[in-house]
């Protein structure tokens, strides 16, 4: 049987971005090796491999290491991945209708990938596998039903909605990780120096910077204090 999440649990993010992405002849929640893929774009190259497979992930990549190691095994793979750069809060009460409405402090951008990267960092070295990372503006709905994360007071987020597309960044090997580290970085630099340069939390800088020595990018040259100091390798 196919292992996979049903559309019925499908977000309305999801569900946009996946009939953005699909073209004439696409096939959506087709089952390839025991998986669902979100859209499998049919290949006619004699002796290629038959399906793109184009997955839209909203958030946790971890979750589909299996499948991603499974399909590129035998397909090209192409992972879209949002990023919302702008996201409105709608409060609905307890009949659904929305209560307020407030624009979240929070802003993303392309960096925050790799706080999803850091749990396979070196799949962007399989020549197949493409990363796409989408800049959006997007509405979340709240609903106050005692189960969301304490972060949120137990507000739920129960839809996530697009808006708009801001701009999309493809990343298709290491050096495309390598190129989004500023260009004013000291030569030696801590992931402290690195977060105030992108800017980015130190959080996320910890893990592009776990993410970047794994793809070979930036390379450990000693310590200050208890801040380990990296420099670009030659490539990187």
């Amino acid at each position: 049987m196919p292992t996979h999440i049903g559309t019925l649990a499908e977000k309305s993010l999801h569900a946009q971005l996946k009939i953005m992405y699909s073209q004439p002849g696409d096939l959506l929640e087709h089952a390839l090796d025991g998986y669902i893929i979100d859209i499998a774009r049919p290949l006619h190259a004699p002796g290629g491999p038959d399906f793109l497979c184009i997955e839209i992930q909203t958030r946790g990549l971890a979750k589909i290491k299996p499948k991603l190691q499974t399909m590129l095994a035998v397909r090209p793979v192409h992972v879209v991945l949002p990023i919302a750069a702008e996201t409105t809060i709608v409060r609905l009460d307890e009949h659904g209708a929305p209560t307020s409405r407030r624009k979240s402090p929070k802003h993303g951008n392309v960096l925050h990938a790799f706080a999803e990267l850091v749990s396979l960092p070196t799949l962007l070295a399989h020549p197949h596998f493409v990363l796409e990372v989408l800049l959006t503006c997007e509405e979340q709905i709240w609903r106050n039903d005692g189960q969301g994360s304490w972060r949120r007071r137990r507000w739920s987020i129960a839809d996530r909605r697009l808006l708009a597309v801001h701009r999309s960044t493809r990343l298709t090997c290491a050096g495309d990780c390598a190129a989004l580290l500023p260009v004013d970085l000291p030569t030696v630099f801590s992931c402290r120096d690195l977060a105030a340069a992108c800017p980015i939390p130190h959080s996320v800088a910890q893990k592009m910077a776990y993410c970047l020595r794994q793809m070979g990018m930036i390379t450990v040259v000693g310590k200050r204090g208890n801040a380990v100091l990296y420099n670009r390798t030659p490539a990187g």
